[in-house]
């Protein structure tokens, strides 16, 4: 059958199973939305206020389901404008598909109305892009969009599309959704090694991060753990694969992670690494990182093999099924003393420190939320001091259900991410965890949350500072503040209400656990303020460079 360019875009869509997308339209977009006018009732398109918070919709959709996540934008500035989105599902692996509309092919070039050559822009930030010119090659090249973003390492695709390629006709045949096939894994005697290496270790630690979630590993992990009784530390990408007070828990590792967990990876003498890439956050001294330990990292990507810390030996392929083929190899074993010095470590360390600060403590917001959010919440954070403590604290997750920007750390990502997430699963209540400075980022998307009517509870750490910077600034530049304290004024209850939205302030604990009662209640979205006080430190804290030797405590 012969269509238009815009009418092969909305079929191809279909034909790969896309049922949401998130965007803006546009004049150069013009005949995509005409096409998409006629199958509304097969694609719901999510207008958002910016074409940023699009992409970041489209990033938690995918993050909350696995699936690849769909962005429509106009030429130019609605190009653009989806730049740091893209850049953010690029660091953390995250499938999405980026159509951005252009001027006419006769128009490149040119320097014409709301022209930019996005592929050139988004080239170092995407796992592939594409610039259409022949409508011939349209339908196969977003079929192979979609192949791109959802297999091996996933990741963003761009594909950037004239606007007379959407006007012109040609021939469509359909074709099936494309299927991921069945992934490589690492040869059995590359795992026998491992489970060698596993038997003769006597201070073992998993450390894992995003990769055990996007190979759906998480329930493999679990089993593997449990069986060879290894404790696991996880990055802030692996939050909520193992339970919270599971006894082989040992928490975050990195900066800002556990005490427990950086003493671990520091005495192991055996450290497997699945699905992390040993980031300057995780690794803070790569030349005294896990200084006892043989390393053996796992990763799809081969790329990421040995790029920072110097490993003993390298498993590449799929995760789920080198997890599965390594189980049955693995002996069941007790490891009492490991575990014991663990248990003392953890009630050690692992405390909070309540002296000299007045009000709701950040730990006590996160614990609240964790009591009142139920099983199948969905937790999506903006970037800074809030999202420490709510990836140290929350006691609520699951894979899938914690959803921040670890590589890029995206101010601003925490509510569109959340939007895409309460719109990929429709029964859910999602609580935006943020601050007051990442609020001001995209607070505006609360029009996306309230034109559409879904349940995203946004809770705001308010201390009137820009918490992270404020604190590095007070302890490495003696505190000489400097563009942290804007003191801003703005009135969240009247905002939110502005918007639409209901408002809460809530100053004491058992004030918020009214206000997320009554937010639960609700049918659409809620902003819950909680003024804290600015002297809250993220801790421990591992200074650049240092080790868990160099950790600031108070």
């Amino acid at each position: 059958m012969k269509l238009t360019g815009a009418e092969i875009i909305i079929e191809v869509l279909i034909e790969q199973g896309v049922s949401d997308m998130f965007g803006y339209p546009g004049g150069a977009a013009l005949n995509i939305f005409e096409a998409l006018y006629h199958r509304q009732d097969e694609i719901a398109f999510y207008l958002t206020a910016h074409e940023q918070g699009a992409t970041h919709a489209a990033d938690g959709y995918a993050r909350a389901t696995g699936k690849t996540g769909v962005v429509l934008a106009t030429s130019g500035p609605g190009a653009t404008n989806t730049i740091t989105g893209i850049a953010t599902a690029y660091l953390d692996s995250v499938p999405m598909v980026v159509i951005t509309a252009n001027v006419g092919t006769s128009l490149i070039g040119k320097d014409s109305f709301q022209e930019v050559f996005i592929t050139g822009i988004s080239q170092p930030i995407t796992k592939h892009n594409y610039a259409v010119r022949d409508i011939t090659r349209l339908a196969d090249t977003l079929r192979n969009a979609f192949k791109i973003a959802g297999s091996g390492r996933r990741g963003p695709v761009l594909i950037d599309i004239p606007k007379d390629i959407t006007a012109a006709s040609c021939e469509f045949t359909p074709a099936p959704k494309w299927e991921e096939p069945k992934a490589a894994c690492a040869p059995q005697s590359e795992l026998q090694k491992v489970a060698d290496l596993i038997a003769k270790a006597k201070r073992p630690v998993v450390c894992f991060g995003g990769g055990v979630i996007s190979s759906e590993a998480s329930e493999e992990l679990l089993e593997f753990v449990k069986k060879a009784r290894i404790p696991a530390c996880h990055t802030i990408m692996g939050t909520g694969v193992i339970g919270f007070g599971d006894d082989l828990d040992l928490g975050m590792i990195g900066m800002h992670g556990s005490m427990t967990a950086n003493h671990a990876i520091d005495e192991a003498d055996l450290m497997l690494a699945m699905g992390t890439r040993f980031s300057d956050r995780v690794a803070l001294n790569l030349r005294d990182f896990a200084p006892h330990a043989t390393i053996v990292q796992f990763d799809i990507d081969e790329s990421e093999i040995r790029k920072n810390v110097l490993v003993d030996l390298a498993i590449i392929g799929d995760l789920k099924m080198e997890l599965q083929s390594l189980i049955p190899l693995v002996e069941s074993q007790e490891r009492p003393d490991w575990l014991g010095i663990i248990s003392k470590w953890q009630k050690e360390y692992d405390i909070i420190d309540g002296k000299g600060i007045d009000g709701i403590r950040p730990f006590e917001i996160m614990e609240v939320i964790g009591e009142k959010c139920g099983d199948d919440a969905v937790i999506a954070t903006d970037v800074g001091q809030h999202q420490m403590w709510a990836a140290q604290f929350c006691k609520k997750t699951r894979p899938r259900g914690f959803l921040t920007s670890g590589g890029l750390g995206t101010m601003g990502f925490g509510y569109g991410a959340a939007i895409g997430a309460a719109v990929a699963l429709k029964n859910a209540t999602v609580f935006h965890i943020t601050s007051d400075g990442s609020f001001h980022m995209n607070m505006n998307e609360a029009c996306t949350a309230v034109s559409n009517n879904l349940k995203v509870i946004t809770v705001i750490f308010d201390n009137k500072v820009l918490g992270m910077v404020h604190q590095w600034q007070n302890d490495f530049y003696e505190k000489h503040f400097v563009a942290t304290e804007p003191e801003r004024k703005s009135d969240y209850i009247k905002l939110a209400e502005g918007f639409g939205a209901k408002g809460f302030r809530a100053e004491t604990k058992a004030e918020l656990e009214k206000a997320i009662d009554e937010a639960i209640a609700c049918e659409g979205p809620a902003w819950i303020v909680c003024p804290i006080d600015r002297n809250e430190k993220v801790l421990p804290m591992i200074p650049n460079g240092g080790t868990v030797r160099n950790a600031i405590l108070i």
